[in-house]
């Protein structure tokens, strides 16, 4: 009879790790699928502000008038603070996008197909409102995103 408990003691030894396995693996996955639904949302707010962008731009009054459109965005992303980038070099303007508090380069770049200077940073979680303002003066057109902090 004592050779039968040991049998029954590692089958539920070996059944309580095969749980935590499994337990493991569907957190993980859970956590990567998380991961990837925030990383798209933020890639959708950066394609957001771009189209706002170039709205502002087709819709430009014709005299050294500005405009400004207030950007319907979250304040978080799931429980992180993300920050959006206006800017552009000598051959086109774009919007990039991250998370943090800190701006910094980076890869989710959208591009605005319109020869503009375009400027400005937004850092969510501040509780201020980020705005798009497109300017028309003697020296050209401008994008500024503002707000934030």
């Amino acid at each position: 009879m004592p050779s039968i408990i040991p049998g029954y003691v590692y089958t539920l030894f070996a059944s309580v790790i095969i749980g935590t396995l499994i337990i493991t693996a569907c957190g993980l996955t859970v956590a990567n699928v998380k991961r990837e639904a925030e990383e798209q949302q933020l890639s959708n707010i950066a394609e957001y502000v771009a189209v706002k962008g170039m709205e502002l731009t087709a819709h430009a009054p014709a005299d050294n008038l500005t405009s400004v459109v207030h950007l319907d965005i979250p304040p978080l992303i799931g429980n992180q603070r993300y920050w959006i980038q206006i800017t552009n070099d000598s051959s086109k303007a774009w919007v990039e996008a991250g998370f943090g508090a800190t701006v910094l380069s980076s890869e989710q770049r959208v591009y605005v197909p319109t020869d503009i200077v375009a400027s400005g940073t937004y850092v969510s979680g501040s509780g201020a409102k980020a705005f798009l303002q497109y300017n028309w003066d003697t020296a050209g057109a401008s994008l500024t995103l503002y707000g934030g902090n």
